[in-house]
C-alpha cells in the first residue's frame, strides 16, 4: 500500500511518500480502507521530534485522523463490519500507528459510525478538533445555555468547532478573527460577536460587549495572556487550556481566586475510549443535522504529505495566516 511515513524524526522533508506493507486486524482491531485524512499540528509536532514521551514504530506512518470504509475486522471487533463507513482519531499517538496511508488497522474502540449525509473529507477533518472542542465545552467547562464564551480564532480548526457547538449548546459566542473574510466566515459559523483583533482593541471590545465578563475564556493560543483572560473572566468563570506546549505565562492568581474561577488544561488523547464515544455521537448527530460543518482550507493528494506539514507549520508555527481550517489529504 501506499504511506506517508517517516523513518527518524525531522523537518517535513523527512517524510516519505512510498510502499509498505498492508496491515492485519488483529484482536479488536478493525482494517480501514482510508478515504480521507486531516493535518492536526501536533502530527508535525511529533514529526519534528518535539514529543518524546512515547516510542514512535518504526517506520512510522505519519497522522491521527482519518475517514473510510472498513475492509476487514480483527476476531474480538463486535461494533463493526465490512463496508460500514466509519471516522476516528487517536492514531499516530501513544506510540500507535498512523492514518496517512491506503489502509490503517485502528482498534475498534477509536472508530465511530460516519452518517449517511456526511462526507468522508467532513469526516475527517472534524475528527481530532472536534473531539478536543466536546471534552473541553462539555467534559471540563460544563457549558449552559444562555453562558457566555470567548475563543480566540473562530475560523480555526479548533476555534471554529468550539463557536458551532457552543451555539448548539445554546451559548453566546464571542471570538476574533484578523481578517475581513475571517470576520465573515466566523459569522457564518454562529458567533454573535467577532473582534477584528488587528484593528480593534479586544479588551475594550470585550469591556463593551461582556462588562460583567464571560463565563467560559477558551485559550487557543501557543503564547497565552493569560493576565487578560481573567481579567475577562466573569464570576465562577472557566479558563480551558489546550495548546503551548512550551508555554510559561504569568499567572494572576489574586484575580482568579477570589472570584473563584477555575482552570483545565487537557489533551485530547489523555481521554479514554468511553468519554470519546460520548463525544462522537454529539458530533454525529450535528454533522447529521448540518448545526456541525467541517471547515476544510485545503484539499491535497495525500503524496503531498510533505508539502501539507510545511503548510501548516507555516501557519501554526509562523502565523502565515494563509490557511482557514484544515487540511485534508486523500489517497
Amino acid at each position: 500500500m501506499k504511506a506517508a511515513y517517516i523513518e527518524r524524526t525531522g523537518p517535513p522533508e523527512v517524510i516519505i511518500y512510498g510502499d509498505l506493507p498492508e496491515p492485519k486486524p488483529q484482536g479488536s482491531q478493525v482494517l480501514v480502507r482510508v478515504k480521507a485524512v486531516s493535518v492536526n499540528p501536533v502530527d508535525t509536532y511529533i514529526r519534528a521530534g518535539m514529543i518524546s514521551a512515547w516510542e514512535l514504530p518504526k517506520p512510522f506512518v505519519v497522522g491521527c485522523d482519518l475517514a473510510g470504509v472498513v475492509e476487514e475486522v480483527g476476531p474480538e471487533v463486535r461494533r463493526l463490519k465490512p463496508d460500514d463507513r466509519v471516522w476516528g482519531s487517536n492514531q499516530g499517538l501513544l506510540g500507535r500507528q498512523g492514518t496517512f496511508a491506503e489502509f490503517a488497522a485502528v482498534d475498534e474502540c477509536w472508530l465511530y459510525p460516519t452518517p449517511p449525509n456526511v462526507s468522508d473529507r467532513d469526516a475527517a477533518a472534524i475528527a481530532l478538533v472536534g473531539i478536543t472542542a466536546h471534552l473541553g465545552l462539555v467534559d471540563k467547562a460544563k457549558l449552559q445555555p444562555g453562558e457566555t464564551i470567548f475563543v480566540y480564532g473562530g475560523a480555526g480548526g479548533v476555534g471554529s468547532c468550539v463557536v458551532q457547538m457552543a451555539k448548539a449548546l445554546g451559548a453566546r459566542v464571542i471570538t476574533t478573527a484578523g481578517s475581513e473574510e475571517k470576520e465573515n466566515l466566523s459569522r457564518q459559523l454562529g458567533a454573535d460577536v467577532v473582534i477584528n483583533y488587528k484593528r480593534d482593541d479586544v479588551d475594550e471590545v470585550l469591556r463593551q460587549v461582556a462588562p460583567h465578563g464571560v463565563n467560559v475564556w477558551w485559550e487557543t493560543l501557543r503564547e497565552q495572556n493569560l493576565e487578560r483572560a481573567v481579567a475577562h473572566l466573569a464570576p465562577r468563570g472557566r479558563l480551558i487550556l489546550m495548546a503551548g506546549r512550551e508555554a510559561r505565562p504569568v499567572f494572576p492568581v489574586g484575580p482568579f481566586y477570589v472570584r473563584d474561577c477555575s482552570a483545565f488544561g487537557f489533551a485530547m488523547f489523555n481521554s479514554p475510549p468511553e468519554t470519546q464515544q460520548q463525544c462522537a455521537e454529539d458530533i454525529n448527530r450535528w454533522m447529521a443535522e448540518g448545526k456541525l460543518r467541517a471547515l476544510i482550507g485545503r484539499v491535497m493528494p495525500l503524496a503531498e504529505t510533505a508539502a501539507a506539514h510545511r503548510l501548516q507549520e507555516e501557519n501554526t508555527l509562523q502565523m502565515a495566516g494563509t490557511l482557514s481550517g484544515k487540511i485534508v489529504l486523500e489517497p
